[in-house]
């Protein structure tokens, strides 16, 4: 053959370097997401012992049903935060920069908790984490999105490989900060966290030149007489919550009450603009109300998931046989338990919805299973309530966790996908932040709803709740036929 003969007088192109078949830069964006999930899911795993825990024990002794009402708060705010995150990228950073900045917030709010004592450094390190944390899960997807042309076939793949980093972050994370936390205290812990985001930053620092100019780009930039403007409105924001905090309406025992308010009058702000709105057409205007039953058992499943971090964490505490051949395992790494679920079922799914192709459910139906499938998940608490202390085996809370994150994959990984297929072309965003805010309501009522837990109401608690999310869930299964015909072809 010709072709393996010929001397080619040309220079040979010079091969693209790749990551794993993808655009070498998305090891950068990967590093950076692995790195704040790392430090997030390993902060998270311990931060509600560190606020219940005795001040012998080296917490705070914190009541826990405050505690998990802060912790509720906290993660709402994270996704009330999403929104903010967008707005700096859209109007003044781009969603690069607006990253970069975001990490460093982030790996503050863990060093705030590392070294200043008490709820001082508690209360720091939440409001710097949740900030941060908002900016940088309302831009990595997009930075990642910007290395793939419209028709690159690879972005799939890409993709996936980058919520892999975010799942080997949150699997990660809870096993160190566990481990230090049991061994050398809570404070070091928190210090692992940092550590882990300041590698993580280090590495973006390094590969960020290497993104596309999009990556980049201010999309909607705010005019300049304008910025003064924002600037005294935020201003004003923070002066009235310290205000509300200094004359006692805000304090820790109503947090999560706050931002459940907040979250659901922004929902509903959200929706009035683009329903009112002259500029959507009746078909958008139609695919916008069938959000609307979709977002409530958003909501509804979010204040069940949640809940791992809040009543699945003093249940572990308290209920959990931790014996490992002999030794006790740290209570956070029952955090850890998800992401290896998620890890393995993922693709999974992935490869289940693509063989059943036009036959795989229509989206409600998925959303509606994911609400029986989260109701069910508590409804298996209740066979072991009443064991006593460390009482429930290992492999049961195991099997519960697997049952979560079946119901996860129903419903995370489709949500934001539903948002952009349904969204008015001029309210795209807006959409998203729709998703966004069912997450951030959800979140809020997961710490409400903790704060009724206890030891002693064990069967009525995980009823009550398993039972209403299968009404839910039921409830939109019903509704169903409505919700396609005003999706008007999406499916």
């Amino acid at each position: 053959m010709t072709s393996e003969t010929t001397v080619s007088t040309e220079p040979e192109a010079k091969k693209e370097r790749t990551f794993f078949g993808q655009p070498f830069a998305l090891v950068h964006v990967f590093g950076v997401e692995m790195w704040e999930r790392f430090s997030f899911y390993g902060m998270q795993g311990i931060l509600l012992l560190y606020m219940f825990y005795s001040v012998s024990e080296g917490g705070l002794g914190i009541p826990k049903p405050v505690a998990v009402g802060i912790v509720g708060a906290y993660g709402g705010s994270v996704y009330l935060a999403t929104i903010l995150g967008a707005w700096l990228a859209d109007r003044l950073l781009g969603s690069e920069r607006t990253l970069f900045y975001a990490a460093i917030v982030v790996m503050a709010g863990h060093l705030g908790l590392s070294l200043i004592p008490g709820i001082p450094g508690l209360a720091t390190g939440l409001i710097l984490i949740a900030l941060g944390s908002g900016g940088v899960k309302a831009n990595a997807t997009s930075v990642v999105g910007t290395l793939y042309g419209e028709k690159d076939i690879r972005r799939d793949a890409g993709f996936s490989i980058f919520y892999l980093g975010i799942n080997l972050g949150a699997f990660l994370g809870p096993l160190l900060t566990g481990l230090l936390q049991t061994t050398l205290g809570f404070h070091i812990g928190f210090a692992a966290a940092a550590v882990g985001m300041a590698i993580g930053l280090i590495q973006y620092s390094f590969g960020r030149r290497t993104l596309p100019p999009e990556s980049k780009v201010v999309p909607n930039p705010l005019p300049r007489n304008h910025r003064l403007i924002m600037v005294g409105a935020a201003v004003g924001g923070v002066v009235v919550i310290v205000v509300l905090v200094l004359v006692g309406v805000l304090n820790a025992d109503n947090l999560a009450d706050a931002v459940a308010i907040v979250t659901l009058a922004a929902s509903i702000a959200y929706f009035a603009v683009i329903l009112s709105s002259k500029r959507i057409s009746g078909v958008e205007r139609r695919r916008v109300y069938s959000f609307i039953p979709m977002f409530i058992t958003s909501v509804a499943f979010w204040a069940l998931y949640q809940q791992q971090f809040t009543v699945v964490t003093i249940y572990a505490n308290d209920r959990l046989n931790l014996d490992l051949f002999g030794w006790d395992m740290p209570v956070a790494w029952v955090q850890s338990i998800n992401p290896i679920f998620i890890i393995i079922l993922s693709g999974v799914f992935a490869a289940i919805w693509t063989r059943w192709g036009d036959k795989q459910p229509a989206t409600p139906y998925k959303f509606a299973a994911a609400a029986i499938v989260m109701g069910i998940a508590f409804l298996l608490f209740i066979p072991f309530s009443g064991t006593g202390a460390h009482g429930t085996p290992l492999i049961a809370l195991v099997g519960i966790l697997f049952v979560f994150t079946i119901a996860e994959l129903l419903l995370s990984p489709v949500g934001l996908s539903l948002s952009t297929r349904l969204a008015p072309k001029v309210f795209h965003t807006q959409m998203v932040a729709l998703f966004f805010l069912s997450i951030a309501l959800g979140t809020a009522l997961s710490g409400i709803l903790a704060g009724f837990y206890n030891e002693n109401n064990e069967p009525p608690y995980f009823g009550i709740s398993g039972l209403v999310a299968i009404a839910v869930g039921g409830a939109l299964i019903a509704a169903t036929p409505w919700v396609r015909k005003m999706m008007s072809g999406v499916r």
